[in-house]
């Protein structure tokens, strides 16, 4: 499981700079986004990457690998959406954007180290397009309790599957480093 932890902390490092870079060009122009079009942002690229894997055509040059990293920071973005509400000022203090961005990454790991305890780690023995399509059920869950105005009978709510979404992607970036990992070996 440390393993683990030290691959979440590496993917999401690669995640925060791509962020970061994003909020130093764009600033926090995403301040402006109902929670429901973020989730509608991750559908978005969840479906691109369910296309790509079920048709193999790729038009556009964009990896999977970047979608999910979109993913990853459009659930971290949910979070502090959630949290801070939106906002037609988009002039946040950087820092101040980066710290919950730090907090909400550290939750996500701390809500998969629980998990993985639990489940064993069955996430290792699950296909990129197996995860993808637990991604695209949450994401159709997410859709439909904003559709229900946020409220559940008996479910977890949008900051769960907010969570779940990042942290399924995060094991996506992880296996795909593992695979082009084994690659290289091979060719030592």
């Amino acid at each position: 499981m440390l393993k683990t932890s030290v691959q979440f902390e590496k993917v999401i490092g690669e995640c925060r700079n791509l962020f970061s870079k994003k909020l130093y060009d764009y600033g926090a122009a995403w301040r402006v986004l109902r929670p429901s079009s973020i989730t509608d942002q991750i559908y978005i690229k969840i479906n691109r990457i369910r296309t790509l894997q079920m048709t193999e055509i790729q038009m556009v040059d964009e990896s999977e690998e970047s979608e999910f990293i979109a993913i990853v920071n459009y659930s971290i973005i949910g979070l502090i959406q959630l949290e801070k509400g939106i906002s037609d000022d988009f002039n946040e203090n950087r820092d101040e954007v980066l710290s919950l961005y730090d907090h909400y990454a550290q939750e996500a790991k701390a809500l998969m180290e629980r998990k993985n305890h639990d489940y064993g780690e069955a996430w290792r023995d699950m296909r990129i397009s197996s995860i993808t399509d637990l991604i695209y059920q949450k994401v159709l869950r997410t859709k439909q309790i904003e559709d229900n105005s946020g409220k559940t009978l008996v479910s977890e709510g949008l900051d769960a599957n907010y969570f779940d979404m990042l942290n399924y992607a995060v094991f996506c970036l992880i296996k795909f480093s593992e695979k082009e990992n084994n690659i290289e070996h091979k060719f030592i």
